[in-house]
């Protein structure tokens, strides 16, 4: 009888890495499922900032003098101003303007800007430069308003 050659036991080789196991290609559609919705949402948060800031310009920028470009800002104000506060529209004076003022970082309409958006909508001369100043706090306030946002 002749020896029979026996070989050792061998295993078999490892597995490759691709494919990978379905259980990463779930893992892939989720996370690429993610990202995709958080880029719409942000996507569509910076659209809606944008249409906020075009309809704030168009508004004043459609006034045909500067005092009602002043009544334009405080009217766009006051209407934000019911989203946070549904009472906020009936302030006035000195109230208004602190409200206004309320949980902002720093006090803005505390000096000319808020006497001018207290009476500027009755003047006949309203300074161009003060108005611009005033647009563009009012501005600031109306977008963290209207988006939650500075």
């Amino acid at each position: 009888m002749t020896g029979l050659v026996l070989r050792d036991i061998h295993e078999p080789p490892a597995p490759g890495w691709w494919p990978p196991a379905p259980g990463w290609w779930l893992l892939a559609v989720l996370l690429l499922g993610v990202v995709a919705g958080l880029c719409w949402w942000l996507r569509r948060r910076r659209l809606h900032r944008r249409r906020l800031e075009r309809m704030f310009d168009d508004a004043v920028d459609a006034a045909a003098t500067p005092a009602a470009a002043v009544a334009a800002i405080s009217e766009l104000l006051r209407r934000a101003a019911r989203g946070r506060d549904p009472a906020a529209d009936a302030l006035d004076g000195e109230a208004w303007l602190r409200f206004l003022d309320r949980d902002a970082r720093q006090p803005a309409f505390g000096g000319e800007e808020g006497r001018l958006l207290l009476a500027g909508g009755y003047r006949r001369e309203v300074d161009p430069q003060r108005l611009e100043a005033l647009r563009t706090i009012a501005r600031a306030r109306f977008l963290q308003w209207t988006t939650g946002r500075p």
